[in-house]
């Protein structure tokens, strides 16, 4: 039976009735997630790293909440206040356009209206939200920091073993190429966490701008996201795999020509240099003309803090960007010549 049998045929044959139950459709699908075993698998046993991988998957859990279906829940709405409004199937679809526009671009912030009594109150709302989203992008990052750091010990132990005689050739190769699939995963599932903060700094964004305009621009503006063409203060520089002097070395920058830079965290920069060479070094270690490195390189300020509008929206998109750009090169690495034995 089919299932509207239950309804009225008059109901069921109603433009509006049919355009409800369309954007109801669409919002239920929007709200549909994967479980942890379609993301990352089942736990088989054989993964060393499995702990980082779950723990980054678990931080991503933060990053579905209700923020990110705005456009779904305004969709809805919109289609039947359209509709109710003018009494004919457009006027539920273009409620529901409308809806999708103001719920994606800002429904957080018209939620937040509607709560605040006044601008005071709105903007310590949006601060408390955003401290706590900083608090959690930084434990997606120290996630996805511990995995890339296990994915890369684990491949330095075969190539070591391999070394020492304890693996063939074929054997160790076979692992190495065990590692990089693994890593291409998780550089997958980083991607989307990735896409998430992206999806809610753009409500955010929304929200500062109406807490005082102007403020994210000029935040942005501050900010140098662009490599920049920098000259090596000495003869070779040891590249890490993260922008953290503990991290492991993945190789050294022998050359005292230029090189591409760009700003990174905790006073490092990312080095893209010759063939292909890529790796964190200390800002310090670089001159570029009209450019403060280390200054462009700070960490984001504690997540927490009565900060002014501006240094809120600097600290959440310094926190969107370095996760980002820590992707990408990972991704880079994933994708790379990084995995075959040496000759």
């Amino acid at each position: 039976m089919p299932l509207d049998a239950a309804e009225p045929a008059a109901t069921r044959r109603s433009p509006l009735y049919r355009a409800a139950c369309l954007t109801l459709a669409g919002a239920m699908l929007a709200g549909c997630v994967t479980t942890r075993e379609q993301r990352i698998g089942a736990d088989d046993g054989t993964d060393p790293c499995r702990q980082y991988v779950v723990a980054l998957d678990s931080t991503g859990n933060f990053f579905a909440e209700d923020i990110i279906r705005g456009a779904a829940v305004g969709a809805v709405g919109g289609g039947i206040i359209g509709g109710l409004a003018t009494g004919r199937w457009q006027g539920a679809l273009a409620g529901a356009a409308i809806g999708a526009a103001v719920g994606g671009a800002g429904g957080y912030l018209a939620a937040l209206q509607r709560q605040s009594q006044d601008q005071a109150v709105l903007y310590r709302n949006v601060r408390s939200d955003m401290e706590r989203e900083n608090l959690e992008i930084d434990r997606s990052q120290v996630a996805f920091n511990q995995l890339l750091d296990c994915r890369y010990n684990s491949a330095q132990r075969i190539r070591t073993a391999y070394r020492q005689g304890r693996l063939d050739r074929a054997t160790a190769q076979a692992q190495l190429r065990e590692v990089q699939a693994r890593l291409r995963n998780d550089v997958a599932l980083a991607q989307m966490i990735s896409e998430r903060i992206r999806t809610r700094g753009a409500e955010f964004d929304t929200a500062l701008d109406a807490v005082q305009p102007g403020a994210r621009q000029a935040a942005v503006g501050a900010r140098i996201s662009q490599p920049v063409a920098a000259r090596p203060l000495s003869a070779s520089i040891d590249l890490k795999l993260r922008p953290d002097p503990r991290s492991p070395s993945v190789g050294a920058l022998v050359t005292r020509e230029n090189v591409q830079v760009r700003p990174a965290t905790a006073g490092f920069v990312l080095v893209e240099g010759p063939g292909g060479l890529r790796g964190y070094a200390p800002a310090s270690q670089f001159s570029a003309p009209g450019v403060d490195l280390r200054a462009a390189s700070a960490s984001p300020p504690p997540a927490s803090g009565n900060q002014e509008p501006r240094q809120l929206a600097a600290a959440n998109i310094a926190r969107r960007e370095n996760f980002q750009q820590s992707v990408e090169h990972a991704e880079q690495i994933a994708a790379g010549p990084g995995f075959e034995l040496a000759s």
